[in-house]
């Protein structure tokens, strides 16, 4: 997870994420969270990222701002270099708008292994891995997710290979494995 701050010269231990102050009228977090993400949004569409959540909520005094970007489409992951950036850029923005009220914390970071799976997009961006399944019809599947064509996933279980409609599926999750597949073994589907 990267974190970003104000740009000054005060010193911060290592792994501490920055505290800003800004005063302002008391707000609703989900109209913050709004607010912010009309003000982010170009910045990040401008890095190559989507946008996929703003929450903003309390932690002790501070408020905490959480922004979580992600790569439109496709296998892959961002880069701490590219996080670094989109952070401070964001960082920026939100010192110049003034929409957080009070001492807050920005979290700036990637949705992570353990997302749930909704849309089209988010199996999109887990092609290749080990998924978790539970179908409408109750059946629970662990398959390989070899493609996605439109809303149709292509999998490869021990059983064989398989097609299933994102509507007939009722929840998914990325299976968080310790050794890569075989690049060989997965492209011979």
């Amino acid at each position: 997870m990267a974190q970003s701050g104000k740009k000054n010269n005060t010193h911060r231990p290592r792994g501490k994420a920055p505290t800003h102050q800004n005063k302002g009228p008391a707000q609703n977090y989900s109209q913050v969270a709004e607010r912010i993400r009309e003000q982010v949004a170009p910045v990040i569409d401008s890095a190559g990222l989507y946008l996929e959540n703003v929450k903003v909520g309390r932690s002790g005094s501070a408020a905490v701002v959480k922004v979580v970007v992600d790569l439109p489409e496709g296998p892959g992951g961002v880069d701490s270099d590219r996080l670094t950036d989109v952070s401070r850029e964001i960082s920026s923005i939100l010192d110049d708008v003034d929409l957080v009220q009070g001492a807050y914390t920005l979290e700036v970071s990637t949705p992570g292994a353990d997302r749930v799976l909704t849309e089209p997009r988010h199996f999109s961006r887990a092609q290749g891995r080990l998924l978790s399944l539970r179908l409408t019809n109750g059946e629970v599947l662990s398959a390989r997710l070899a493609a996605v064509r439109g809303v149709t996933l292509d999998l490869r279980a021990d059983s064989g290979q398989r097609s299933v409609e994102l509507d007939d599926v009722a929840s998914a999750r990325v299976v968080v494995e310790l050794v890569k597949p075989d690049k060989e073994e997965f492209d011979e589907s």
